[in-house]
């Protein structure tokens, strides 16, 4: 049976960033066409405009939205369920769900491809105070993401800690895949209440997800159906995978067939015996 999308996590965003920051960064867009707006929001009708109004200083990354940055503000892009950012040859004949096109120094254009249009182009002056954007919690990789914090924000959580680690306010970032994965590498059962969780336990966590996203993000990213990075080629943290995807299969560490469940509204595999 085919599996179902998945929506490109962190390290494939973090993998597209790296990807096409050389192509953008420092140069102005000579041209931006929509060749459909109709996408999960519809693109803001002056993006050509002001994303060509100048250069381009950086592209960075806030959870799973990429951040066009030039003097006027931001262009904010989502790759959706299944979207994906090439660069090509403008010679390169236009794929079916090609929706945006930015001009890069007349022999590179990069191209947003969405099949299911679920992904987002919006412009905005102030990133920092969208409100897409505003409510997010920390970056896991960086210092202000500790077990401390999980800790204190998951006292008197009934939910589970997996839907706990997913939600975008504890932490942005982690979706199904690398949860699954960095609770599997913590010991603890993905079900468990957030609150039932200790101190300890959460560090333990919190070290698994900046390990398991940082090993993700320097192999390229999880092998998806539908994803590719900025060149075309796909992401290979899929070999690494040790419960997502397994059911039924051998845990790598003890051997107990894995199970699965639905936690947190994702079909979730874990180990009876490693996980508690």
């Amino acid at each position: 049976m085919e599996k179902p999308p998945h929506v490109p996590e962190l390290p494939e965003v973090e993998t597209t960033r790296r990807g096409i920051a050389p192509w953008l960064e420092g140069r102005t867009p000579a041209s931006v066409v929509i060749h459909n707006p109709s996408l999960r929001w519809p693109i803001t009708p002056e993006l050509p405009e002001r994303l060509t109004a100048g250069p381009i200083g950086s592209v960075e990354r806030r959870g799973k939205y990429l951040l066009l940055n030039n003097p006027l503000g931001t262009a904010l892009v989502h790759l959706g369920m299944s979207g994906s950012l090439r660069v090509a040859s403008p010679e390169e004949p236009r794929r079916k769900h090609d929706h945006v096109e930015l001009g890069l120094d007349g022999d590179r254009v990069l191209r947003f491809n969405d099949p299911r249009r679920f992904g987002s182009w919006l412009w905005t002056s102030d990133w920092q105070q969208h409100p897409l954007l505003a409510p997010l919690g920390p970056e896991p990789l960086e210092a202000s993401f500790t077990g401390d914090r999980l800790y204190e924000g998951s006292r008197g959580r009934r939910a589970s800690v997996k839907a706990f680690i997913m939600d975008a306010k504890t932490v942005v970032g982690v979706g199904n895949i690398y949860a699954s994965e960095a609770l599997f590498r913590a010991g603890i059962h993905p079900g468990r209440p957030a609150g039932s969780v200790g101190r300890q336990r959460y560090r333990r966590l919190a070290e698994a997800i900046r390990e398991i996203l940082g090993n993700a993000i320097a192999v390229g990213g999880t092998t998806l159906r539908d994803f590719t990075d900025s060149s075309g080629n796909p992401g290979y943290f899929r070999q690494s995978l040790t419960v997502y995807g397994r059911a039924g299969e051998p845990c790598k560490v003890c051997g107990t067939p894995l199970r699965d469940r639905v936690i947190a509204q994702r079909s979730t595999v874990f180990c009876t015996q490693c996980q508690r």
